[in-house]
């Protein structure tokens, strides 16, 4: 049944407006019309599309602050990999689940409506098929759908430890499979989810070094929608790379496959002027989570000579050390400033907001790495919105570009009042309705885990 909502301030397009009414059916919006309609449901609040999250590994959020120890021979982002194998050898379904809905209200809660989900835990412990070998991307699902989110499922293809075709490690037993066990779980989630409007598959094969060459071309073969990959992350991989090929990480991806708006290249940290150049011209995605390449100690992705060349980006939680958007967004410029020791750099003509040239961006990359009907105010797409507090401190008297330059540059305390994702409220006046619940579940599970 169609309902209306009024919005006082809205971004429609690319433009922040006034006073106009959103007409949502079926979980989509049908019309959006100046002034406001008879019998609206009134906003509340300056009225935003939700934004995509491109990236994530949901069990990691259970693992923040556990790898923040400096190991007898200094740390890196490989000595933090040990770290997380050790710990997801003690995740069984159940904590998996658990973990992920928390995580999703959390994302919601900050204003994120739809999560990229790089789901590559499939087995049991040790390194066997469970029953339904689909069995822990349902508990993905399962979660998704407890909290309301929508989902881009993104199985991973993952075999080699190395380039070249290095048997895998103990460490990475759990996620370890063939290319029939791969095309097996997918036709097992393309059968239980295709029809669903919330939910998108693709395929991640996990990177040049985890998947070999002909299983590349096989497994993207295996789909329609986004296929998601992590690519020049470190140093040392893009040296291992060419080790094994003569061709960077991205270089090899470039000559090699037709990359287009279905690819989202994960991190692409280190890239040459000509990779920079010719990925942006591609049409692919670059899926950048700056929190977690921080955390990490990833390195710097172009981001300006990126865009300077027409680049699309969409941002990710990734390890999910943060959950908030805004400092995603924020870090992306930060992070120019300091190298730069300037300032205002994403959007450099008179007057731009910059804020506002984030939040649009990310909003159109991460809906094309997603390949969802999202990002956007407009007909035609998913009623996934948030509603930010308009009489919120950090927002009293702002409006139009000015507010969402406060949004982004006010700091972590969440302005989200409710969020809607396909047509149906999940949050309200700052709460989701099952948060207790879920967080009570998610403590028990926890505690468990660290005993």
């Amino acid at each position: 049944m169609a309902h209306a909502l009024y919005a006082d301030q809205a971004l429609v397009g690319d433009t922040m407006v006034s006073d106009v009414t959103l007409t949502v059916d079926d979980g989509w919006i049908t019309s959006i019309t100046p002034g406001r309609a008879p019998n609206s449901e009134t906003a509340g609040g300056i009225v935003l599309p939700g934004m995509p999250d491109v990236h994530s590994h949901a069990f990691q959020r259970a693992m923040a602050g556990l790898a923040e120890r400096a190991g007898p021979e200094g740390d890196s982002f490989w000595s933090w990999r040990e770290v997380m194998y050790r710990f997801l050898q003690r995740l069984g379904p159940e904590d998996v689940e658990a973990v992920a809905t928390q995580l999703y209200v959390e994302l919601l809660l900050h204003g994120y409506t739809t999560v990229g989900e790089f789901h590559y835990l499939h087995t049991d412990p040790a390194g066997g098929l469970y029953a339904d070998p689909a069995e822990l991307a349902h508990r993905i699902v399962a979660a998704a759908r407890a909290s309301g989110i929508g989902l881009t499922l993104l199985p991973v293809l993952y075999q080699t430890s190395q380039f070249g075709g290095a048997a895998p490690t103990q460490g990475q037993r759990r996620f370890v499979l063939s290319l029939d066990q791969f095309s097996n779980l997918y036709q097992r989630l393309q059968a239980g989810y295709g029809e669903d409007a919330n939910i998108r598959l693709g395929v991640a094969p996990h990177s040049l070094r985890a998947v070999p060459p002909d299983a590349l071309a096989a497994v993207i073969k295996l789909t329609d929608g986004p296929i998601h990959i992590h690519a020049a992350e470190q140093v040392k991989e893009v040296a291992d790379s060419v080790a094994w090929s003569g061709l960077r990480p991205v270089d090899w991806l470039l000559q090699h496959h037709a990359l287009d708006q279905r690819w989202c290249l994960i991190h692409a940290t280190h890239l040459t002027d000509d990779e920079t150049r010719h990925l942006a011209k591609s049409g692919a995605t670059a899926g950048l989570c700056p929190t977690t390449e921080a955390n990490l100690g990833d390195g710097f992705f172009p981001f300006l000579e990126f865009l300077g060349h027409g680049g699309g980006f969409g941002i990710g939680t990734d390890s999910n050390v943060s959950v908030s958007p805004v400092e995603e967004l924020r870090w992306l410029e930060y992070l120019r400033r300091l190298q730069r020791q300037s300032r205002n750099l994403t959007e450099t003509s008179v007057g731009a907001s910059t804020g506002a040239a984030l939040v649009r961006a990310a909003l159109q990359g991460g809906a094309t790495a997603l390949g969802r009907p999202i990002g956007a105010l407009a007909p035609g797409k998913r009623a996934d919105l948030i509603v930010l507090d308009a009489e919120h401190p950090i927002l009293t008297s702002r409006s139009g570009n000015l507010a969402l330059d406060s949004w982004v540059f006010s700091g972590n305390q969440t302005t989200v009042r409710h969020v809607m994702v396909g047509g149906r409220w999940v949050v309200r006046d700052g709460r989701h309705p099952d948060q207790d619940t879920i967080a009570a579940r998610y403590r028990q599970t926890i505690a468990r885990l660290m005993a």
